[in-house]
């Protein structure tokens, strides 16, 4: 796989039927490995360990409704009153993240309502604070660690 721009993890793999497969810390089993999966178990670890936020907050690939219609998240953020804190999109690294691609997070985040938006390809991150009161929001250099939110 592809050389990320995150810090090195060490990851579980397994091979089985001529399929690697990814350990998945959040939902404890093992995933096949595609180059979305990728990026998404290093956004996990970059999650739990550089921002240390708590493994029982995050939620990974659940579905959610948006305008009457089945949509997949990757990873959310919780807040421990069940807000929800942070809302990541991942895309594969090949995938340019595009207008479209922030566009496919506001609609998830109209239903999501997330303070946090993180948009990467694994190469490219790309960070946003809600203001819900101006309907704005504002880059960000990085997601913000989790002692600051406590």
């Amino acid at each position: 796989m592809l050389k990320l721009n995150f810090p090195t993890y060490a990851f579980r793999f397994k091979n089985s039927e001529n399929k690697v497969s990814i350990f998945d810390e959040i939902r404890k089993k093992f995933i096949i490995l595609t180059p979305e999966e990728w990026v998404r178990q290093h956004v996990v670890h970059y999650l739990i360990h550089e921002k240390k936020y708590p493994k029982s907050l995050i939620n990974v690939e659940k579905v959610l409704t948006v305008n009457g219609l089945r949509k997949r998240y990757d990873v959310v953020v919780f807040n421990s009153d069940g807000s929800i804190h942070i809302l990541v999109e991942c895309k594969a690294p090949e995938v340019k993240i595009s207008q479209a691609t922030f566009d496919q997070i506001a609609r998830y985040n109209m239903t999501m309502q997330a303070r946090f938006l993180n948009v990467t390809n694994g190469l490219n991150h790309y960070y946003c604070q809600m203001d819900f009161e101006n309907e704005k929001y504002q880059f960000l250099q990085s997601l913000p660690d989790y002692h600051i939110i406590k």
